[in-house]
């Protein structure tokens, strides 16, 4: 098997690429890069040029942006079970890039107060914040998981999303969202996942 490295730091968006390599399931490394310091060395750089986690390493292969990364995984390792069969992808193509495309856009700029005029919609992908919302509500009243009866990547990156946004306020609270989240909360790789990041930080936090 080829090796699996994973740079991260707890703080990020890493801690979606590690809940998808715990549920994948297979042996990886993992390095801690730390903000405004290793992070942006040239070394690193060599391997992602934008300074930024996460990064997978597979073999030789490099794999950027947390969408990609979990759908690469799902596909390099099919016996996890995480992504449907081809032809029944597109509900898990949608939602695993509607979240990386509309719903991360919309919670950011609101979050940096960017309100877009209601006649310049049409020059941003999601619109307004408030149709985002409806939406992703719309596609998860009713259903355990967001893209097929079972769980898959998407519910990953999707599931990540809300369960972050409800935490610190950029998302509101709906009732699907909150009903979706808890079901996640307790799968047993994103609890280990968990674990493990929130140890990463107390010793970063310590050195």
């Amino acid at each position: 098997m080829e090796d699996l490295i994973l740079y991260t730091n707890p703080m990020s968006r890493g801690r979606i690429a590690r809940w998808m390599l715990e549920e994948v399931g297979v042996p990886y490394r993992r390095e801690v890069l730390t903000f405004g310091g290793t992070v942006k060395s040239p070394d690193y750089r060599r391997t992602n040029p934008m300074g930024k986690v996460p990064t997978l390493i597979h073999g030789r292969k490099i794999v950027t942006e947390c969408a990609a990364v979990c759908a690469y995984l799902a596909d390099a390792f099919p016996q996890a079970g995480l992504a449907p069969p081809p032809a029944e992808r597109a509900d898990y193509y949608r939602w695993l890039f509607f979240a990386a495309g509309p719903l991360e856009a919309a919670v950011t700029n609101r979050a940096l107060g960017v309100k877009v005029p209601e006649d310049r919609r049409q020059m941003v992908g999601y619109g307004s914040y408030e149709n985002v919302m409806d939406t992703l509500e719309a596609a998860l009243s009713g259903k355990t998981y967001i893209a097929t009866e079972r769980f898959t990547a998407a519910d990953v990156y999707v599931g990540s999303h809300l369960m972050w946004g409800l935490q610190f306020g950029s998302i509101d609270k709906r009732p699907a969202f909150e009903a979706y989240v808890e079901h996640l909360h307790s799968r047993p790789a994103h609890l280990r996942a968990a674990e493990l990041d929130d140890a990463d930080m107390q010793e970063l936090q310590a050195s």
